[in-house]
């Protein structure tokens, strides 16, 4: 892991270097956002991406830097742990904080099933049987990168890996839409750009700058599609 400086007040967690960079840094964003909550280490913002995180105190604030490393370097230990053991207990499914109706009628639904050689109806089976996880927000306000939770069955995830994104993007995605790319879920939250495959849309706000938080998801936050007829 490097440690970057990040301004005076902040520190960037490179974990890229790793053998499994994007579970590794997911547990260590989770333990240093639990450590915020239980007030192990100050009020800071914990802004978690791919491969890296984010840590950054109100300005003029500082940061610990010494809790950061103890929280980060322990969290890593267990992650070793975790992955030298030979026979790992499956992680119990848990149950989704956020439930999405979809329908399943995107532009591309087709188009992404072919690709994968599956059927349709194969795609929106997979689709609904992941547990997503938020790993980042980020693109556009409302925007959550979601990714395979691991409860989830591998021949499930293992679809998703090999999508990539569509060869030309469309200049206006419509609000609401549920897509898929390299690996990843998302939903628009707004009309915006896009290149990634369209699956379906759903009618739950994902940003509004009126609520307290604005943001639907958030990091950590787990995500079950589900099914619904068109009206």
């Amino acid at each position: 892991m490097r440690e970057l400086p990040a301004g005076s007040d902040g520190i960037l967690l490179d974990f890229s270097a790793g053998a499994s960079p994007e579970p590794e840094a997911q547990l260590c964003a989770r333990a240093l956002r639990a450590a915020v909550d239980d007030g192990r280490l100050p009020a800071c913002d914990v802004v978690p991406a791919a491969e890296t995180i984010l840590v950054e105190a109100l300005p003029g604030a500082g940061l610990d830097q010494l809790a950061v490393f103890r929280i980060v370097h322990a969290a890593r230990r267990e992650f070793s742990g975790a992955a030298s053991t030979s026979e790992p207990e499956s992680p119990a499914a848990p149950t989704p904080d956020l439930t999405l109706s979809t329908v399943y009628d995107g532009a591309d639904l087709s188009e992404a099933a072919t690709l994968l050689d599956v059927s349709p109806e194969r795609l929106i089976e997979a689709h609904q049987a992941v547990l997503w996880r938020v790993q980042f927000m980020g693109f556009a306000p409302g925007f959550g990168y979601l990714i395979p939770d691991p409860s989830s069955k591998p021949e499930d995830c293992e679809m998703f890996q090999r999508i990539t994104r569509r060869s030309q993007s469309r200049p206006s995605v419509p609000a609401g839409s549920v897509a898929v790319a390299a690996g990843y879920s998302a939903v628009y939250p707004r009309s915006s750009p896009g290149g990634w495959f369209l699956l379906g849309r759903t009618e739950a706000t994902m940003w509004d700058s009126t609520a307290r938080p604005p943001a639907l998801l958030a990091a950590g936050t787990t995500v079950r599609f589900v099914a619904e007829a068109a009206s």
